[in-house]
């Protein structure tokens, strides 16, 4: 279970520093208004979402399994954290998160961490499509300005106040809103470089300061920004604490559980390498114990901080712990301009944050699937959204054990399944590894891992969507993929349409019997082509070469 940095410096190159010096920077400065946004709608003050960020960000990227994993607060958590604190107050929330910590511990030393991948993607999709309406929910109030004291923390009841205080809009806010949104939206045809999400809440601050408009700001409802870390302070456990407290700690490990390893499979597929599940767990735990300590809230891994993390280049820890020094030196010396930005400008951060989590095109895709699917994603995300996400997460649990088991005696490939469920300290040494092969020039691989863990391919095929500058040839390895179900097909097809809009030639690898069979049942094996469906990774390089013209030049 040794951390991943503790074999970064084996062959480390000054190469290797600069392309994860300048990605942790880059990846730093798309973390600061995300940090700010994600800490404020918890319901906690913004300086306690940097401090989640820089403490949680270094120790899960110093400790963690994963060689690009980004850690700090997410929007999956602002939902759970937000109802802890209405509920038991800031107190509550920092021992559930201690106590979320211990039993991520507990789950890492106890190798559990390679058995969560394994929980099926409607849980999964009907979490954080859950999560993603209840966001977008919170933040009418800041985009329209109204007025309104108390939001109530129900679903409905919180539309029905909406209405009830129409209006009272703030068309500055709403303008500052709009004007946010559009820029964030098409900032990226101009460069991917600098986040949409800085460059439309410094316009926006500027705006407002300058022209000294109406609008509510950071400052204006939180009072003036720390600008430092906090010193540590003890909390005071007993046993009436634990078991009042025990299910918001259950549900927030589960979450942080699932967020981080999704995260890291995501990455393990975009660099063709194998992280360690229980180790990542236990560097997830260690931030969830110590964080809180200092002020902050539950830490998980990124997922597009962690694609942000490698598209500019970062391939090892060190990259994450740039990311944490520099919001750091950005809190430091900068910290207390963060009063200025208006309320209306995060509002609209947090609306794209809640557009990207929600996932509708899998979720549309995924009502296509068996009805044994349709039921778990209509519950879990019905559950989220109008009881309460503690509710959700067990219910949804209790019916991920049962799909799991229904589609396990489905599949027969038992040599797949027991080696995903080591971690990759127990692997032999993969000859096949992408690492060992010779990748030319516009060629990407992307490798699935698991029977079902295709929310990995989605999140991929979201990933891809933001490159700059995309690649010729995309190769999709499916040789640890002994079964496929109609969601999985359905991506499959999202993954090939998005691919020819760009101009990417597509290649399949290493692909099993079942699947194929599915594949030409469903007549995606006919679009794709006979010729791109290639039975090893060696056929798949080969044939990348031969469409990209190298095997003439050779000759």
């Amino acid at each position: 279970m040794l951390p991943e940095l503790f074999s970064t410096f084996k062959n480390y190159t000054k190469e290797k520093f600069l392309k994860d010096l300048s990605a942790g920077i880059i990846v730093g400065i798309v973390a600061l208004p995300l940090a700010i946004a994600f800490g404020i709608a918890s319901g906690v003050s913004p300086e306690k979402g940097l401090i989640t960020a820089i403490i949680g960000g270094f120790i899960v990227s110093a400790f963690g399994g994963s060689k690009v994993q980004i850690g700090g607060p997410t929007g999956a958590f602002i939902v759970i954290v937000y109802g802890i604190i209405q509920t038991y107050g800031l107190t509550g929330l920092t021992i559930a998160t201690v106590m979320a910590g211990v039993l991520l511990l507990i789950m890492g030393f106890a190798r559990f961490g390679s058995v969560i991948k394994f929980i099926p993607y409607p849980v999964t999709v009907g979490f954080t499509s859950g999560i993603a309406l209840t966001i977008f929910s919170t933040q009418i109030k800041d985009i329209f300005g109204l007025k309104i004291e108390n939001v109530p923390s129900e679903f409905f009841e919180k539309w029905q106040v909406y209405f009830h205080y129409l209006s009272s809009i703030n068309y500055y806010s709403l303008t500052i809103s709009v004007f946010s949104l559009l820029t964030m939206i098409f900032w990226p045809k101009i460069t991917h470089k600098i986040p949409g999400s800085l460059v439309a809440i410094i316009i926006s601050t500027v705006i407002v300061y300058y022209f000294k408009l109406p609008v509510e700001t950071i400052g204006s409802r939180f009072g003036e920004i720390s600008s430092s870390i906090p010193e540590p302070h003890m909390i005071d456990i007993n046993f009436n604490t634990i078991r009042n407290l025990l299910q918001p700690a259950i549900a927030i490990a589960l979450l942080a559980a699932i967020e981080s390893l999704l995260s890291a499979v995501v990455a393990d597929g975009m660099i063709g390498s194998k992280h360690k599940s229980d180790t990542e767990l236990i560097a997830q735990g260690a931030a969830n114990i110590i964080v809180p300590l200092f002020g902050g809230i539950p830490v998980t891994g990124a997922i597009a901080r962690t694609a942000t993390n490698i598209k500019n280049g970062g391939r090892t820890p060190v990259s994450g712990i740039v990311h944490a020094m520099t919001l750091l030196l950005v809190m430091l010396f900068f910290g207390s301009l963060a009063g200025l930005i208006p309320m209306a400008s995060l509002g609209a951060v947090l609306v794209i944050v809640s557009y990207n989590m929600s996932e509708w095109k899998t979720f549309r895709a995924i009502l296509k699937s068996p009805m044994s699917d349709v039921a778990v994603l209509l519950t879990t995300f019905g559950l989220t959204v109008v009881f309460d996400l503690v509710i959700a997460i067990e219910v949804g649990m209790v019916l991920a054990v049962f799909l799991f088991m229904r589609r396990m005696a489905a599949v027969t490939n038992v040599g797949v399944i027991t080696r995903e469920l080591k971690d990759s300290e127990e692997q032999i040494i993969d000859p096949m590894a992408i690492d060992k092969k010779s990748i030319p020039e516009g060629v990407e691989v992307f490798e699935i891992n698991g029977p079902f863990f295709f929310g990995a391919a989605e999140k991929f095929k979201e990933a891809m969507q933001d490159i700059e500058f995309p690649p010729k040839v995309r190769i999709i390895r499916m040789r640890s993929v002994p079964a496929i179900d109609a969601t999985g097909i359905n991506i499959l097809k999202d993954v090939y349409k998005d691919s020819q809009k760009h101009k990417i030639h597509l290649i399949l690898s290493g692909v099993h019997a079942q699947p194929l069979f599915a594949l030409q049942k469903d007549g995606l094996l006919d679009l794709i082509g006979e010729d791109n469906v290639c039975g090893n990774i060696d056929l798949a390089l080969e044939r990348s070469r031969t469409v990209l013209g190298l095997d003439n030049e050779k000759k």
